[in-house]
């Protein structure tokens, strides 16, 4: 078996479709701008407008639509219409209201890993929101922990391993996202499996894959995930040198 005392999954494109959400509204945003703007523009205009909106919105629908907004008046020179803003409105409104639909195999893997594992989910976004679909996708009964941050890089994830005494060795990340689910905890010393989805958020992207050999894992679907944990890891865990201290694991919520 292998050393991973503890399972960290990421939630949005990894357990549960997200960003075909964000892409079918994009499609509508198009077409909304269509009369003021060729796609491309208002493409590279709303992705400048998130970015530097970013730090004051934070990841999430809430933020996404307020940037569509912003980006719409700015496109139009502020002819866009308040019938056309109730319109961007309501796309967010449908967005916060769409059911929660798992990916294939989410609650089979989780099932089986729970009874032997620690399982934490953590992901970033809105609170709220993401309190919605972890409480739809019923698959929070699954979860020891769960961790909702303003954004995955590795003063995040060390935080979390010590708020739960875990050690990096013992911990296993698994995501769809390089920069965010992966890259930071292999670079805290633990490990991490990448499932990728078909689509991915141009802010997620990264150009090479991480050269971690024992300690990174490709995966082409969640349910690769099962074997990986039967088999042993290339070296036991080793002491702590980020934050994670050793111990039981410690439920707690941020």
């Amino acid at each position: 078996m292998s050393n991973w005392r503890v399972i960290g999954f990421d939630a949005d494109d990894t357990l549960w479709h997200n960003e075909v959400i964000f892409e079918r509204v994009h499609a509508r945003y198009r077409e909304l701008l269509a009369r003021y703007h060729d796609a491309a523009t208002v493409d590279r205009t709303l992705f400048a407008t998130e970015m530097r909106n970013l730090e004051l919105y934070g990841y999430g629908v809430k933020g996404f639509t307020l940037s569509a907004i912003e980006t719409a008046i700015e496109l139009t020179g502020g002819q866009i219409s308040a019938e056309e803003i109730r319109t961007l409105i309501g796309l967010g409104h449908e967005m916060l209201r769409h059911p929660v639909e798992l990916l294939d195999g989410a609650r089979e893997v989780l099932h089986e890993l729970a009874p032997n594992h620690a399982l934490i989910l953590i992901t970033k976004g809105d609170l709220r929101d993401q309190e919605r679909k972890l409480a739809k996708s019923g698959l929070a009964p699954l979860f020891a922990g769960v961790e909702i941050v303003s954004e995955k890089d590795e003063a995040s994830y060390a935080r979390v391993l010590q708020r739960h005494n875990i050690r990096p060795a013992e911990f296993l990340m698994v995501g769809n996202s390089l920069k965010s689910d992966i890259l930071p905890v292999l670079a805290l010393g633990g490990s991490g499996a990448h499932v990728p989805y078909p689509l991915l958020w141009q802010h997620e992207r990264t150009v090479a894959l991480p050269q971690a050999p024992g300690r990174f894992f490709e995966l082409s679907r969640l349910r690769d995930l099962l074997p990986i944990l039967q088999a042993p890891t290339a070296a036991a865990p080793a002491a702590p040198s980020n934050g994670g201290v050793p111990g039981t694991f410690s439920p707690s919520r941020s």
